[in-house]
């Protein structure tokens, strides 16, 4: 199946910009927090917020199949979009900045689309296969360093990843280490302003939308065992430059 990226693009982005406008308004009204079973937070504004992406996806390509974080699989074909409608749930819910819807369009296994959006901040990036990664309108490029000791690392979710030897290694290594959370994290590489972002313990929509925005901006994204996948729940997202040498530590058991 051929795919109009220009159309897909445009549609990953209306998705993002609603479910953002639809994050907010339940973030003026209050937000009640719910637990999942997973023990992961849901609101009212994660259901609403996939809906509105939903509802524009199914509008523009009614045929494609969708996998979304808060409805599960829908449909079945080489053509799927992959959905967080917030990413950062439990900042969101406490008032914080740093959440925000994410999309990826994946057409037989690869990603050729991702959109992602910071709502609080007003800001939103974008990127087709083969056509760049954009920030507000804005060309993004990754950094240019090569050694680890002068790069900034963006790590994710602390609890989940600071018993890793080789995360351990690797901030002692480098230069500067930060941890914004969620998809400002990887935000922070697609800007310039870190090197390398690591995640882990997610699921495969808190990687997809990142990895193909990453690898359009000039990076690399893989996953721990140096896989290009997104399947695995952890990923790396650099500016190309140092990832061997992340990938390596990152590979290390004991």
């Amino acid at each position: 199946m051929e795919i109009d990226l220009d159309r897909a693009l445009t549609v990953a982005r209306e998705a993002v910009a609603a479910a953002g406008t639809a994050a907010l308004a339940h973030l003026r009204r209050g937000v009640v927090v719910e637990t999942k079973p997973d023990l992961s937070p849901v609101t009212a504004a994660d259901r609403a917020a996939e809906d509105e992406i939903i509802a524009i996806i199914r509008a523009s390509f009614p045929d494609h199949a969708i996998l979304g974080e808060e409805g599960g699989a829908r449909g079945t074909g080489d053509v799927r979009w992959i959905v967080d409608p917030i990413d950062g749930t439990r900042g969101f819910a406490r008032g914080g900045i740093m959440w925000g819807p994410m999309i990826a369009l994946e057409v037989r296994g690869e990603l050729v689309v991702g959109a992602m959006a910071l709502p609080a901040q007003g800001h939103t990036y974008w990127a087709a296969r083969g056509k760049g990664a954009y920030h507000d309108g804005t060309r993004l490029a990754v950094s240019g360093i090569t050694e680890l000791r002068e790069a900034t690392l963006s790590v994710g979710e602390l609890r989940r990843l600071t018993t890793h030897p080789g995360l351990v290694s690797l901030i002692a290594s480098a230069a500067s280490t930060r941890c914004y959370g969620d998809l400002a994290g990887c935000a922070l590489v697609l800007d310039g302003r870190a090197e390398v972002w690591i995640e882990g313990g997610v699921q495969e929509w808190d990687l997809a939308a990142p990895a193909i925005l990453v690898a359009e901006a000039g990076g690399k994204f893989t996953d721990w065992t140096g896989a290009r996948s997104c399947a695995s729940g952890n990923g790396i997202a650099s500016n190309g430059r140092i990832h061997d040498a992340v990938l390596r530590a990152m590979m290390t058991t004991a």
